[in-house]
């Protein structure tokens, strides 16, 4: 297929992809249209009774290089609308790979298979997971991904061999106890005072500068509608992130430390973490693999390196689950803009047609190995 003949079918599936956005766990419509295209190009697929998502296979035998492409859409704001929208790039994501699956046909290889995996609910944080459960990647040997980045990471013609996500958890707590009178705070434990207690306490959790970490109170919640009552309960949320898992692990256990320390006012308090997304765990192999296809594409100076973000992505969940793997996740330059995640994220879609080749190049070396 040219260039320009695989440009035009690019754009032609991005635009349907962005005009049907899924929330998590509700791509059945984006799963039967890549269903669809899977049949009129002849190639071999998988789908499950119990989620949306879909798996095909090019080739046979080892090695088992795979690709995956996140297939949801967060659930948003735009214009006073709230509404499912294509704002972090998913679309994208899967037509690159659809493209490579267009751009591989015309490849040959003795041996090996490529994967393609579609997988739900990338959002969510357990998508990832449930792919993991339904063996997607237990004889896999690559795991590649993709995902477009800002303009202010990455500019046009420049892309990065691996995204180090950082590790991210969330923390709910409860207060009990019981209200009374304004005019008699002797008689309990105002919850409003144990909050603002463990949150001056987190400010002061601290590790080496040289690490990336963060710690936020982003709820906090007691009281009702009449003033002259205290409250005795409440609620709230930590946000806490770190550059690696084993360092959030750590300020996890502060965290629960201060969380004990504030009981000490006569107050109990559950509390539980929620919604792990890993830190990713990137193989030098395979970001070399990825190396070489932005080299080939870009040449040496679009290939930059390795991008570190805080923010999370449930990719990285296929190697904590399967520590075999090696994989990495290329970072895309498309001149994005004006950010991730925001209701009228725009990019430029004629580097659709860059990720197809870098990941063609990344895969076919795989192969060879």
């Amino acid at each position: 297929m040219e260039d320009i003949e695989l440009q035009n079918r690019l754009l032609e599936i991005f635009h349907y992809l962005h005009e049907h956005p899924e929330t998590s766990w509700n791509e059945y419509n984006t799963t039967a249209y890549i269903r669809q295209f899977l049949e009129e190009e002849g190639i071999p697929y998988k789908v499950f009774d119990d989620c949306p998502g879909i798996v095909a296979e090019m080739g046979n035998g080892k090695p088992v290089v795979a690709v995956r492409a996140d297939m949801d859409a967060l659930w948003q704001e735009v214009d006073g609308e709230f509404k499912a929208n294509h704002s972090c790039g998913h679309d994208a994501h899967m037509t690159i790979v659809m493209g490579l699956i267009l751009k591989l046909k015309t490849c040959h290889w003795k041996k090996g298979t490529v994967r393609f995996i579609f997988q739900p609910a990338e959002e969510k944080g357990n998508g990832a997971i449930t792919m993991v459960e339904k063996g997607v990647v237990d004889d896999a040997d690559y795991l590649f991904g993709v995902h477009l980045r800002p303009i202010e990471e990455l500019r046009l013609k420049q892309a990065a061999p691996s995204i180090r996500h950082g590790a991210a958890e969330f923390l709910v707590a409860n207060i009990y106890g019981s209200d009374f009178h304004g005019a008699r705070p002797h008689q309990g434990v105002n919850a409003i005072d144990v909050i603002s207690l463990i949150n001056f306490q987190l400010k002061n959790i601290c590790f080496s500068p040289q690490q990336s970490y963060s710690i936020k109170m982003t709820k906090c919640q007691a009281g009702g509608e009449n003033f002259n009552i205290i409250p005795g309960s409440g609620q709230f949320a930590l946000d806490v992130r770190a550059e690696s898992n084993q360092l959030l692990q750590k300020i996890k256990e502060k965290v629960e430390n201060v969380i004990k320390s504030a009981k000490s006012m006569g107050v109990e308090i559950s509390y539980k973490w929620i919604d792990f997304t890993p830190a990713a765990e990137v193989s030098a192999e395979a970001e070399n693999l990825l190396r070489k296809g932005i080299i080939e594409t870009f040449g040496e100076s679009g290939c930059v390196s390795s991008l570190v973000t805080s923010g999370s992505d449930d990719f990285h969940f296929y190697t904590i689950k399967r520590p075999h793997l090696k994989a990495a996740m290329l970072g895309l330059g498309a001149n994005l803009k004006p950010g991730l995640h925001h209701p009228h994220m725009t990019f430029d879609h004629s580097y659709l047609i860059d990720g197809v080749q870098i990941l063609k190049t990344a895969v076919m070396e795989a192969l060879k190995k």
